[in-house]
C-alpha cells in the first residue's frame, strides 16, 4: 500500500491555497475574534474585495458558522465618484442586506465637501499627487470615522470593524501567513486583527478591526463573486456585474484596481477602459472626457496666484511665494457644464438603449455649486482679487528677495 502525503499549503513553493481552504481561515478568523465583540459593523466600499467580505459573512451568519454578534452594521462608503457598474450593484446588495434585516448606513461626505462640489463650487483644484491630495480622506475616510463615532455613541461600549484588506497569496511564506501574526496576538491564519482602528482619531480603545480576507487569492475573489455568491445556496446575491466590472477572470491583480471616474491621481484609465470593454457599458465612453478636464484645470489661466510673499498668522511668511491656488468662476461654471454635457450624453445613449442612467452631479449638488460660485465663495486664505496663474510678475522668493520680469505683457 503507498503512503499518500498531505501537501502543506502553506509551505514555500507548495500547493496553492484552495477556495475551500481560503473560507474556512476566513471562517476561524471570524470563529476567533468575533465572539470578544458585541457589535460588529462592516466596511464597505462596494468594491471586490470589501464585497466578497460582506457577503461571505452573511452566508456565514445565515448558515450558522459564525455566531452572530449582538448588532450588526453595514457602513457603504459612497464616495458619489464608484464606477457605475459597482455604484449600481451596491445598489442592488444594500436591497438585498434590507431584506435580511441587516442595517445599513451610506456613508457620504458633507455636501460642501462632496469631491465635485468641493471644487467646482469651493473651487479647490482638482487632487494631484505631489502638493494637493486631499480626496481620499475627505470623501472616504473623515465621513466614515464619523459615521463609527455616531454609531459608538449610540451603542456603548466597543466594536468590531471587520475590512476587505487583502494582500494575497504572496503573505503565505514559510508556513505562516506572517502579516496575521503580528498585531495584538493574533494567531497565525486567523486574519489581521488590531485592537485600535489606525489613524482613527477619538476612538482609540473602542474599535478593533479584523480583515478576515487577508490570504485570499485574487482567483478566489473572483470565484466567489461570480459563481459562489450569485447561487442560492450561498445567498443569491448580486455580485457577478462587480467582477466583470474589473475584467472578470482575466483581470490580474495588479490591474484589479478601481478608483474614481477620471480619476486625477492616476497615470492611466485602467478602470474605466476595462469597463468600457464590456458592449453593454460601451455607452458610458464620454465619461472618458472627465480626466482631460480635471488635468485641464489645474493649468495656470484658470487659477488664481498669490501675487507676492504671503503673511500668515504666525506673523511668519509662507514657504511656497506666488503659489497657484483656486479655481476662477470662469473655470469653474466651464467645468459644471463639461461634467452636466458628459452627465447627458451618456444618459441619452443609456435611455435608447434601456440601460441605467448615470448620476455625477445630482440636482441638489448642482444647485449648491451654482449657489457657492453665486456667493463669490474662496477657500479661505484667497480673496478673489489675486492675478491670474498665466499673468506675468515679478519673481518673489521665500526669501523675500524679487527678480524683475524682463518684460510686460505689452512686449510679451
Amino acid at each position: 500500500m503507498s503512503l499518500q502525503l498531505q501537501t502543506d499549503i502553506f509551505a514555500e513553493g507548495a500547493q496553492r491555497l484552495q477556495m475551500t481552504e481560503s473560507i474556512e481561515l476566513t471562517t476561524q478568523s471570524l470563529q476567533a475574534y468575533g465572539p470578544d465583540h458585541e457589535h460588529w459593523g462592516i466596511a464597505w466600499s462596494g468594491g471586490k474585495d470589501s464585497t466578497a467580505t460582506l457577503t461571505l459573512i452573511c452566508w456565514l451568519l445565515d448558515t450558522g458558522k459564525i455566531a452572530r454578534p449582538k448588532t450588526l452594521a453595514v457602513f457603504y462608503a459612497d464616495t458619489r465618484q464608484e464606477l457605475t457598474p459597482l455604484a449600481i450593484s451596491a445598489e442592488r446588495i444594500m436591497d438585498e442586506l434590507r431584506e435580511r434585516g441587516i442595517t445599513i448606513e451610506v456613508v457620504r461626505a458633507p455636501m460642501d465637501k462632496r469631491f465635485m462640489v468641493y471644487i467646482l463650487g469651493r473651487g479647490v483644484p482638482p487632487p494631484n499627487n505631489n502638493t494637493l491630495r486631499w480626496c481620499t480622506r475627505q470623501i472616504k475616510i473623515d465621513p466614515m470615522e464619523e459615521a463609527l463615532r455616531q454609531r459608538l455613541d449610540g451603542i456603548g461600549g466597543n466594536i468590531l470593524m471587520i475590512t476587505g484588506v487583502r494582500q494575497g497569496e504572496s503573505a503565505i511564506r514559510d508556513r505562516r501567513i506572517e502579516m496575521s501574526c503580528g498585531k495584538d496576538g493574533a494567531e497565525c491564519g486567523q486574519g489581521w486583527y488590531q485592537q485600535v482602528l489606525p489613524n482613527a482619531r477619538g476612538l482609540k480603545g473602542r474599535l478593533a478591526t479584523l480583515a478576515p480576507l487577508l490570504h485570499w487569492r485574487v482567483c478566489h475573489v473572483w470565484e466567489w463573486l461570480r459563481h459562489w455568491a450569485p447561487a442560492e445556496e450561498f445567498g443569491d446575491w448580486s455580485t457577478r456585474a462587480i467582477a466583470d466590472a474589473y475584467g472578470g477572470d482575466e483581470a490580474e491583480e495588479l490591474n484589479a484596481r478601481t478608483g474614481c471616474i477620471g480619476c486625477p491621481l492616476a497615470q492611466e484609465e485602467k478602470a474605466l477602459e476595462t469597463v468600457l470593454r464590456n458592449p453593454q457599458w460601451a455607452y458610458l465612453a464620454p465619461l472618458r472626457g472627465i480626466k482631460p478636464l480635471w488635468r485641464e484645470l489645474r493649468e495656470p489661466q484658470h487659477r488664481l496666484r498669490k501675487p507676492g510673499l504671503e503673511l500668515l498668522k504666525d506673523g511668519s511668511f509662507a514657504k511656497n511665494p506666488q503659489r497657484l491656488g483656486p479655481l476662477t468662476f470662469e473655470a469653474r461654471l466651464m467645468g459644471l457644464d463639461r461634467i452636466l454635457s458628459i452627465q447627458d450624453e451618456c444618459n441619452r445613449a443609456a435611455r435608447a438603449a434601456g440601460r441605467p442612467l448615470i448620476n455625477l452631479i445630482d440636482d441638489e449638488e448642482e444647485a449648491r455649486i451654482r449657489e457657492l460660485i453665486a456667493a463669490e465663495t474662496w477657500p479661505q486664505g484667497w480673496e478673489g482679487d489675486e492675478p491670474t496663474g498665466d499673468v506675468i510678475l515679478d519673481v518673489v522668493y521665500a526669501n523675500g528677495a524679487v527678480q524683475p520680469r524682463l518684460f510686460s505683457e505689452e512686449d510679451a
